[in-house]
């Protein structure tokens, strides 16, 4: 377990984590030195504005507010400042999903961390699911949802309501939510652009679900590189046209491998890998592939956490620096993970 906690302080900017003491819990995380500044060019105009907006969001709850001194929160900007000069101009791939979809509150404080990356430079692509909201219009036009194996069973009817749901609905939805932060986003299907070709997958009787052969991402490199957050909604096409629907994990692991991004991260329903699952306090701070195979063999990496820790190695694998699995049901936990010297989640590296 050092050597998970010494692989996370070593992805860390500037931090030497050699020099550095750990305890052998793995919930421990120690609290890294504050680390060398790296280059930044000049910030523009625009971008300063937009980052007084977002931090002014972050620090729009009041009871927050209450609790901290000029020089606290002075002291938080300069703990993350090394961070956002070490990801300005990379990209960073946000899978979002879950609880922090349904809840408003939560789902404001994912969008202000979404404009605050993005306005301080950093590249953001946000790639979601939709599943509530998808269920609540199925039940509307009278289909049951079904799945099997975690896969949502998608026969024709219930693969035009996907589509329309995910790809009009939820994405315009979050498009507007970052502009309405003070952000610039534009929303994508993946069939925009040929961006996600896929193939139906084998399992019987689930329909039109599709397993990603193919990321074209030409129309993300170029929306970034323009100063927007792209927001992609995981449907997918294959050879004949035919849309498919696209398990979110796996098209944003796809996206950000296709664009050799800096970082991944997964916001989930859990705390990120535990030890024991009814023990939050046994979460794993840092893992690397081996650890990660290991602890699948154990059965300690199980269940649902599966396909997620193994969209994480395919990443990584291709050549993304990071992954990380975070608990969306945590206010502001994107920001919690990236810029701070402790983190939240589980960082998973080569």
């Amino acid at each position: 377990m050092q050597m998970a906690l010494k692989s996370r302080m070593a992805h860390r900017p500037g931090v030497d984590a050699a020099r550095m003491g750990f305890a052998p819990c793995p919930s421990v995380r120690s609290v890294r030195p504050e680390p060398a500044a790296s280059r930044s060019k000049p910030m523009s105009r625009r971008a300063e504005s937009c980052k007084v907006y977002a931090s002014e969001a972050l620090s729009s709850h009041a009871e927050i507010r209450a609790n901290l001194s000029n020089l606290d929160k002075v002291t938080i900007l300069s703990e993350a400042l090394p961070y956002l000069q070490k990801f300005r101009g990379k990209t960073i791939v946000v899978k979002y999903g879950g609880a922090a979809m349904k809840d408003p509150t939560l789902k404001a404080g994912v969008i202000s961390d979404i404009v605050l990356l993005s306005c301080v430079g950093i590249r953001v692509v946000l790639v979601h699911g939709g599943g509530p909201e998808i269920n609540k219009w199925l039940e509307k036009v009278g289909i049951k949802p079904e799945f099997k194996n975690g896969l949502r069973v998608t026969d024709a009817a219930t693969m035009e309501v996907v589509e329309m749901v995910l790809g009009g609905a939820v994405n315009k939805s979050l498009v507007s939510l970052i502009q309405q932060a003070g952000g610039s986003a534009v929303g994508f299907s993946g069939k925009d652009g040929s961006m996600l070709r896929a193939r139906q997958m084998v399992e019987k009787d689930i329909g039109f679900v599709g397993e990603v052969t193919k990321v074209e991402p030409s129309i993300l490199k170029y929306a970034v590189e323009s100063g927007y957050v792209p927001v992609v909604a995981t449907i997918a096409t294959d050879e004949k046209g035919q849309a498919l629907n696209i398990n979110a994990d796996t098209a944003a692991g796809e996206i950000a491998a296709a664009l050799q991004a800096e970082k991944l991260v997964l916001m989930t329903d859990v705390p990120g890998v535990l030890r024991d699952k009814n023990d939050v306090g046994t979460k794993f701070a840092s893992l690397n592939i081996r650890e990660c195979r290991e602890l699948v063999q154990q059965g300690i990496i199980a269940g649902g956490m599966i396909p997620k820790v193994e969209c994480c190695i395919r990443c990584l694998a291709q050549g993304v620096r990071a992954t990380h699995i975070i608990d969306g049901r945590a206010k502001h936990s994107i920001l919690m993970e990236l810029l701070t010297d402790e983190g939240v989640g589980t960082m998973i590296v080569g």
